[in-house]
């Protein structure tokens, strides 16, 4: 962001001047990054700050360093390494035990992340998510018919935001969708920042066990379903049962999670800005609605506790130095406000051209279930304002409960009224 980096001749700065991460965010702007995390935008591309006791690493906060750093082999990934930076409060029984294994390759790094990553990538190339769109379509409007039969107010997260996408994953990877419930409750477990670990480590431990009988009545009927082609690579020797399984989780955490947070927070901000509504609904270009994705997604990044790292390797950068094993955290929420990439970036414009945004990261690791994540987004949000062109929130939004504990940003409730 526009600020002169130090250099790295340059005292540093003393332990009672290293800021505390994460900062808080305000409850006067819940769309917006805290004045807090602004503040570390203008001491430079890269800072230390303190986290979870002694640790301090690195945040990275202007677009073009964070860009280069995910795509930098000397960033690991796994979270096993000491400086890894844990998002949440560690579990000192197993503090550097990790768990690459349980979020599969989210954890790992090339040639072993590339690896199992190719095995589930072909089900969401641009070209077959596409074909899905008929059929999210009939889901969204069979979801909002049920929402306008039921009571008045409503509440979006459980009405619509959370089922969609909870559906459209369990029938890509063929897991029951009437056990939604239970792995929806696990997953918000999973995701809680202010959760012991004991209790994420419980939820995981009941997803991992769902999963893995899943797994094991695939291997013995397969279906048309990826966690059925898993089994088949498990066959092959190409997979091992706990790989698979731990593939299962993380898809169907990230496949419902980060979705419906996006749709319920996208559609509050769109409903505090009604001329930006209005071009949503009342168009027929799919490129306009394109646009006004890429935008929410720039504006919103509700992964707001940036992205982790460990330096494997000395790294030079912005005028500073990344020693080998230290932590690393890119923070794509300020990257997504870097004026020197977005003009005016605290302004939401849905004709802007955002697809530089960071949302799902870059490199290697950015995110495998974009297409299917923008395909819900352009459907869902034209279809409910079209459908229902009187809704508006049911509440002051002071009263409206953001989720500040968890590590994907969003709602926990939005009360609708149409």
């Amino acid at each position: 962001m526009t600020s002169v980096p130090p250099t790295d001749t340059a005292p540093d700065t003393t332990p009672a001047e290293i800021p505390e991460f994460p900062p808080a965010r305000s409850a006067v702007c819940p769309f917006d990054p805290s004045p807090q995390m602004r503040d570390l935008a203008q001491r430079g591309p890269l800072t230390k700050v303190r986290s979870w006791g002694e640790s301090t690493p690195w945040v990275v906060t202007d677009h073009a360093e964070q860009k280069a750093l995910l795509a930098d082999a000397r960033l690991s990934a796994k979270f096993s390494h000491p400086g890894f930076p844990s998002p949440v409060a560690p579990d000192p029984a197993h503090q550097h035990a990790g768990n690459a294994t349980d979020l599969s390759f989210v954890g790992l790094d090339d040639p072993e992340h590339a690896r199992l990553r190719r095995m589930v990538s072909g089900v969401f190339t641009i070209k077959r998510v596409e074909a899905m769109r008929p059929v999210v379509q009939k889901m969204t409007d069979a979801f909002i018919d049920r929402m306008l039969d039921g009571p008045n107010p409503a509440d979006l997260v459980q009405a619509l935001a959370l089922p969609i996408p909870s559906l459209v994953i369990s029938e890509l990877l063929g897991v029951p969708y009437e056990d939604h419930a239970f792995f929806q409750s696990n997953s918000k477990d999973i995701v809680s920042a202010v959760a012991t670990p004991e209790t994420r480590q419980a939820a995981h431990a009941n997803l991992a066990q769902y999963l893995d009988h899943l797994v094991s009545e695939k291997l013995t009927s397969p279906g048309d379903d990826l966690l059925s082609q898993l089994g088949e690579q498990i066959k092959a020797g190409e997979l091992t049962r706990r790989q698979a399984v731990a593939m299962g989780v993380l898809l169907l955490l990230g496949g419902h999670e980060t979705t419906a947070n996006m749709i319920t927070l996208g559609t509050l901000l769109l409903l505090q800005h009604p001329d930006q509504l209005a071009v949503v609904r009342d168009t027929d270009d799919p490129k306009v609605i394109a646009f006004a994705v890429e935008e929410l997604l720039r504006y919103l990044s509700i992964v707001h506790l940036g992205r982790r790292r460990t330096a494997l390797e000395d790294i030079e950068i912005a005028g500073r130095t990344i020693r080998a094993g230290e932590g690393v955290i890119l923070l794509g929420e300020l990257a997504n406000r870097d004026p020197s990439v977005f003009p005016d970036p605290d302004r939401l414009d849905i004709t802007r051209d955002a697809r530089l945004h960071q949302a799902f990261g870059a490199g290697t690791h950015h995110c495998v279930g974009q297409p299917l994540a923008r395909l819900e987004l352009q459907v869902i949000y034209p279809t409910l304002f079209r459908r229902i062109p009187t809704l508006q929130v049911a509440t002051d939004l002071k009263e409206i409960p953001f989720k500040y504990d968890a590590v994907i940003y969003g709602v926990h409730q939005l009360p609708v009224t149409w």
